[in-house]
């Protein structure tokens, strides 16, 4: 198939009569697609080609749990997908396929570990910090006179 799409994508001239039978003309205003098309196919190639290098054992050894399961929905994710393209090669609507189904399934459960990854992001309050910030903020000006920067700030108000 992929020999076929690249046929038709470049228009190279069959070899013979059962190539020609098999290569049908198509409009040449879709030509970008397709061309867009078999180089998007290529990637997949190449990508599923490096996972595949590794053993998933060997893999999962060197990543954290959550990076487990991140690795596992994009997968999950990613042969679903394709399946999807298959489904539509075949004039089948994915739509009303449960296919549908997993792929909402599947994307809920990578909302749900970005959340998780948010949360660990997101900044923590150091209280012991915020008490010492607010007492020194509240504090009486009077017990610091003798602070330099007390006594510039008052320097500058009496000017004014």
């Amino acid at each position: 198939p992929s020999r076929l799409l690249k046929d038709v994508c470049t228009s190279q001239p069959a070899k013979n009569k059962m190539e020609d039978e098999a290569v049908e003309e198509y409009p040449t205003e879709i030509h970008e697609y397709l061309s867009a098309f078999e180089k998007s196919v290529d990637s997949v190639e190449e990508m599923l080609k490096k996972m595949m290098s590794v053993s998933r054992a060997e893999l999962l050894q060197k990543i954290d749990p959550l990076e487990q399961a991140k690795l596992d929905l994009v997968s999950a994710y990613t042969l679903n997908s394709l399946f999807w393209v298959y489904l539509s090669s075949q004039g089948v609507n994915p739509k009303d396929h449960p296919v549908k189904e997993e792929l909402e399934r599947i994307r809920s459960y990578m909302n749900r570990v970005k959340e998780i990854t948010d949360r660990k992001k997101a900044a923590r309050l150091d209280k012991g910090a915020a008490r010492r910030f607010i007492k020194h903020a509240l504090s009486d000006p009077a017990a610091d006179e003798g602070s330099p920067a007390k006594k510039d700030f008052k320097a500058k108000t009496k000017k004014i």
